[in-house]
Order: structure tokens, then C-alpha cells, then sequence
């Protein structure tokens, strides 16, 4: 099974994001996740379409954009334009999916969901096969560096048989708390990609903190 690191860069230092970017291509990183909040579906703010069209020009990394927002279609065409690869929308707050993931892929980019801790998994099963990325929160999103929610272990095992159930091809991504001390267990329940973004960008050297996430997925594979 494949084992992709997806930094968050929500925990770099923007006066020197160029670097910081650099330093994640450097370090072997797979994708580069964008948080993207509204402060109406989660309490805080972040980057919008121009955070994105940046990034895109500073690496040829797929960017993978979590979009924590209401109506989400109203940001599908500028993000895309800005160089989104895969966009991933809430459940909560994307009442109709099929139409919503239908557009996401019209504009050629990866189409995921995401499903919040207290959302149960059902709300993804009649969308399975439309989904390139599943996304499972592990801590209630709106914040960097909060902890893994242990209990989450037993819904990314059920994410996973779900996706094995459903025949979707979908990656499974889990993002919340993701450090040397959590990856290895939930690689093991059966996730494929993970969000990191405390662990990387607190790391006194995030590129063998990449190399050092990876190592203990990639050993007992």
C-alpha cells in the first residue's frame, strides 16, 4: 500500500514560505495540503485562492485543498484556476455531493470528502465511488496542533473496509494529530495518506521529519 506525506502548511512560516515549500519537496513530500476556512463552518480564518495560485507557482507537488467552509461550490472554479489538484469538501456541509464531487471533476481536479469526527461514516457510502480522496478528521478541524482523538483509530479501520466494501479506489487520508507518535497505528488501521503539519513544521529538520513519518509506515508495510 502506498504511504503519501501530506504537509500542512498552515504550520509554515509564511515570511518564508518559499523555503519552507522547498524544504517539503526537498524532504520527499507527496502532495502539500492547504487548509482553506471561512470562520462560519469552523472558528477561524484562512487562505483563500491566492494562498493557493502562490503555492502553485513555488512547486509542481500536487496540492491537495481541504476546503472547511459553507457552500463550498461557490470556491470550486477560482481554486481550480489558482492550481488546485484534489479538492476535498466537507459532508456537513455539502448537502448535495453527487452534484458538488460531479463539478469538482468537471473542473479536472482529484474530488474528495471529508467527514468530521462525531460524522458517522454511512454519510459517504452512496458517494464512495465517486471520491478520489475519503478524508477522516481525527481532531474537530479549525485548529493546528491539537491531538490525535484515539477513538478515531477504530473509524479509519471501518473507513477502510467501507472503501474495500464499496470498491472505490479512493485514497484515505486522515488528518489531525498525525506525528512519529500516532502514524504508525493508523497506517496500520489502514490509512494510505497523511496530513502532518505541526510534526513537520516543529521539527528542527522537517525533511528528515518527513523521511522519519514515512519510515514508520513503510517498515512494517
Amino acid at each position: 500500500m502506498t504511504c503519501r506525506i501530506a504537509p500542512s502548511i498552515l504550520s509554515a512560516d509564511f515570511a518564508h514560505l518559499a523555503d519552507d515549500v522547498a524544504r517539503l519537496e526537498a524532504g520527499g513530500a507527496d502532495w502539500i495540503h492547504i487548509d482553506v476556512m471561512d470562520g462560519r463552518f469552523v472558528p477561524n480564518l484562512s487562505f483563500g485562492a491566492k494562498v493557493i495560485e502562490t503555492v502553485r507557482k513555488l512547486t509542481k507537488l500536487p496540492l491537495d485543498v481541504h476546503l472547511m467552509v459553507v457552500e463550498p461550490e461557490s470556491y470550486f472554479d477560482a481554486f481550480a484556476k489558482a492550481g488546485a489538484n484534489n479538492m476535498t469538501i466537507h459532508a456537513e456541509a455539502a448537502p448535495h455531493l453527487n452534484r458538488q464531487l460531479a463539478r469538482i471533476r468537471e473542473l479536472g481536479c482529484g474530488a474528495g470528502v471529508a467527514i468530521n469526527p462525531s460524522t458517522p461514516l454511512e454519510a459517504v457510502r452512496e458517494v464512495a465511488t465517486d471520491l478520489d480522496v475519503l478524508l477522516v478528521m481525527t481532531v474537530n478541524p479549525g485548529f493546528g496542533g491539537q491531538s490525535f482523538i484515539a477513538s478515531s483509530l477504530d473509524k479509519v479501520r471501518r473507513a477502510r473496509l467501507l472503501l474495500i466494501e464499496t470498491n472505490s479506489r479512493a485514497a484515505l487520508e486522515v488528518d489531525g494529530g498525525i506525528s512519529r507518535a500516532t502514524i504508525e497505528q493508523v497506517w496500520r488501521a489502514g490509512a494510505d495518506t497523511f496530513v502532518a503539519g505541526n510534526a513537520v513544521f516543529s521539527a528542527p529538520d522537517p525533511r528528515a521529519e518527513i523521511a522519519a513519518l514515512r519510515a514508520l509506515c513503510t517498515e512494517h508495510a
